[in-house]
């Protein structure tokens, strides 16, 4: 990893579990203090979106997509063994696992409990390259992913959403615990959040490239707008709790009660991939590739969707902010336990000599 690489990270990322506290204290604050700053941000409430929130969102989600390198999309879908275990990994193991937990841990409660599914249905396209690169994983294969991951997601998230919010609770006889969400509704908000960044990105990426060249734009414009990430993260939360502040003061244990599952669910499926990658044959890179794409999920997505559909102040919107909460700390956990993985597994034996470069 290049120098410049991990000082942006220690600087920016290295430390977003930081930021991320000082945004939900301030917003907590901010709220709790002034109570009348909740009709002031209702102002610019349009239907089911808020304005603000919607361009936080949607500037939140334009760096990673913008950094996407979608003409390698072909690499992926020719090694054919290693698009079939993500796929596995991202949108069968992933959702019906967080399902499960979210049945078993939130069951009583309702809005907690679709808050966190939908965590688990928004697969990751934007903080896993940072975690990829921390890890020493395949950056080919995780930018490939990356872009594979959000084409699925466009196509497919609406139906997932419906499906396992309003149809499999059912079927576990939680009737009380159905949603009345159309798949319209959703496939609308992945439109605004996912599919307007996803156009930007890819607009950019093939536009800027053919004008200035692909080491300006790598070099130059993605160091540039890749801060906005974090500065509309950071914005969304300080709004979205502010929103709640009062209410945050009384619930201080629903952050703990939400933050159980995920953590599970973040070690358990970083740990099932790493095994099945591993036992498909996988190198270490991209087995940690595999794994961490597995193991993140999409926060952005997942709050914007939670959102739109179910108001700003909703419970599926306070259960999906959590989600960056818990996935950050974690996730750098899993970055020290998959270079561990990497030296008892992944080490050469000892005698070996290595090939001439």
């Amino acid at each position: 990893m290049s120098e410049g690489i991990t000082k942006r990270l220690s600087f920016l990322d290295r430390y977003l579990t930081l930021w991320i506290f000082l945004a939900m204290f301030i917003g907590v604050g901010i709220g709790y203090v002034y109570p009348g700053v909740k009709d002031v941000i209702n102002l610019f409430q349009v239907d089911t979106t808020n304005i603000p929130i919607a361009i936080g969102l949607i500037l939140m989600m334009y760096p990673p997509l913008a950094k996407v390198k979608y003409e390698e999309l072909g690499q992926v879908f020719r090694n054919v063994k290693v698009l079939a275990l993500s796929l596995i990994q991202n949108w069968v193991i992933g959702p019906i696992l967080m399902f499960l937990l979210a049945i078993f841990f939130l069951s009583g409660h309702q809005e907690y409990m679709v808050g966190v599914i939908l965590i688990g249905l928004a697969r990751c396209i934007a903080m896993v390259i940072v975690w990829n690169d921390l890890a020493g994983g395949d950056r080919e294969y995780a930018a490939g992913l990356v872009a594979f991951n959000s084409i699925f997601q466009v196509l497919f998230f609406s139906v997932y959403a419906y499906v396992f919010i309003t149809v499999f609770p059912t079927w576990l006889g939680l009737a009380g615990t159905a949603v009345d969400v159309t798949m319209r509704q959703i496939a609308e908000s992945v439109f605004i959040y996912l599919g307007i960044p996803f156009l930007a990105g890819m607009i950019s990426h093939f536009g800027l490239i053919k004008l200035k060249g692909k080491t300006w734009y790598e070099t130059k414009f993605i160091p540039r707008i890749s801060p906005i990430t974090l500065f509309a993260l950071l914005f969304t939360i300080v709004v979205m709790f502010s929103l709640k502040g009062s209410t945050i003061v009384k619930i201080p244990l629903d952050v703990l009660r939400i933050a159980v599952p995920l953590l599970i669910y973040f070690v358990v499926m970083f740990l099932v991939s790493f095994f099945l990658s591993k036992m498909a044959g996988a190198d270490y890179p991209k087995a940690a590739t595999l794994s961490f794409t597995a193991a993140s999920n999409n926060f952005e997505l997942a709050i914007a969707v939670a959102v739109a559909v179910f108001t700003i102040e909703s419970g599926e919107a306070f259960a999906a902010v959590i989600g960056p909460l818990v996935e950050v700390p974690v996730m750098i956990g899993l970055v020290n336990v998959a270079l561990f993985f990497k030296r008892k597994y992944f080490a050469k034996p000892a005698g070996a000599v290595s090939s001439p470069s």
